[in-house]
């Protein structure tokens, strides 16, 4: 809506066409997220608090979770909120990819949010039921993966590339594709979900991955960048950045009220959506591998619920004292605090050696 404005502004008044620069809408937007969620936080709680919107903790988890009990949650549709409206503003809406993965965001956000809302307003445990999450995940992913088959005009944009190795290129046929597509959105929606257990571990990373990945978007929507870098180009592809900004905003402010100890849960409404919007841009930026690679804190806590669950069930044992890894690491003896930081900074390096793949090719 903004960028429409300036555009407009821009044909008598030369300054305003600053804001055509991708890279400023996207500090723009990030620093619009920020101050949304500053702004509306605090009586967002407020509100949460008085509806005793709380949140519920599982009693053969850490004890030292059980004074959680009652926490207003939900609030990731604070971080939504901001995204949307950020996105709204600066973005380019003459552009197809921003609509898909506000599309696939706010779809995967409905989904928690009738979660989070059966478990803390019904008073359901069970809240949405796994067959039916599952469900309604894959259908708004397979739609997803259908319509950028289906428009697809380069085969840069249906490829897939190997990190660290520039000629390992595959292109992918139709079936493979949407079911690339289908696994990295579900996967990487519940990976944060699962994840989301302990004050502040789960919106750092994803800030820390969305802001990549607006890198990589910005690159491969530029066509001199991205064939210096050796990366596919995906025309359009850059606007992605400004959409990366707004979640890297929104999810700092966030931060703020999550930080241990938390004022704040982001819920289901948050996790499952901010996992599937990592998801989306990783696939149309062609980087679901160095996805894989960035978001390795995700990949390992999904991994150790899958080995748990195998486990007892084929042998009656448990791997792990408990399952997401994050717990197996507080019933070891770490704080909160610890576990919380110490996933930060691996985070931080998985991300430094996806950004790598930019130029080590």
């Amino acid at each position: 809506m903004l960028l429409a404005l300036t555009q407009w502004l821009a044909q008598d008044i030369r300054f305003f066409s600053v804001f055509n620069y991708i890279t400023l809408r996207t500090v723009l937007s990030a620093m619009t997220a920020l101050g949304i969620s500053f702004l509306v936080g605090p009586a967002m709680i407020r509100k949460l608090t008085a509806y005793k919107i709380g949140q519920s903790v599982r009693t053969d988890g850490p004890q030292t979770h059980l004074v959680k009990a009652g926490t207003p949650t939900m609030g990731g549709a604070l971080i939504l909120t901001s995204i949307a409206i950020t996105t709204l503003l600066w973005g380019d809406l003459h552009n197809r990819y921003v609509w898909v993965v506000l599309f696939t965001t706010l779809g995967f956000g409905v989904i928690g949010w009738v979660d989070d809302y059966r478990k803390v307003v019904h008073r359901n445990p069970k809240g949405l039921s796994a067959k039916a999450k599952m469900f309604w995940q894959s259908v708004i992913a397979l739609i997803v993966a259908v319509y950028l088959w289906q428009s697809a005009t380069l085969p840069a944009q249906t490829e897939m590339i190997v990190p660290f190795m520039k000629f390992f290129v595959f292109q992918l046929g139709g079936f493979a594709f949407i079911a690339m597509v289908y696994f990295v959105i579900v996967g990487t929606s519940n990976a944060v979900n699962l994840t989301d257990g302990l004050d502040g571990l789960a919106i750092m990373p994803t800030v820390m991955v969305a802001s990549a990945l607006a890198l990589f978007a910005y690159v491969a929507g530029n066509a001199v960048f991205s064939k210096y870098l050796g990366i596919p180009y995906i025309p359009g592809a850059g606007e992605l950045a400004v959409f990366c900004g707004g979640i890297a905003g929104a999810g700092l402010a966030f931060l703020w009220f999550n930080a241990y100890p938390a004022e704040v849960f982001m819920g289901d409404v948050g996790a499952l959506a901010l996992g599937a919007a990592l998801g989306i841009v990783a696939v149309i930026v062609r980087q679901e591998l160095v996805l894989f690679i960035m978001g390795g804190v995700f990949v390992v806590e999904t991994l150790s619920v899958v080995i748990q669950v195998a486990s007892f069930k084929m042998t009656g044992k448990r791997v792990f004292r408990m399952a997401p890894l994050h717990h197996h690491y507080e019933l070891k003896g770490w704080k909160e605090t610890q576990v919380v930081v110490r996933f930060w900074i691996i985070t931080m390096l998985l991300v430094l050696l996806g950004l790598a793949t930019l130029k080590l090719r």
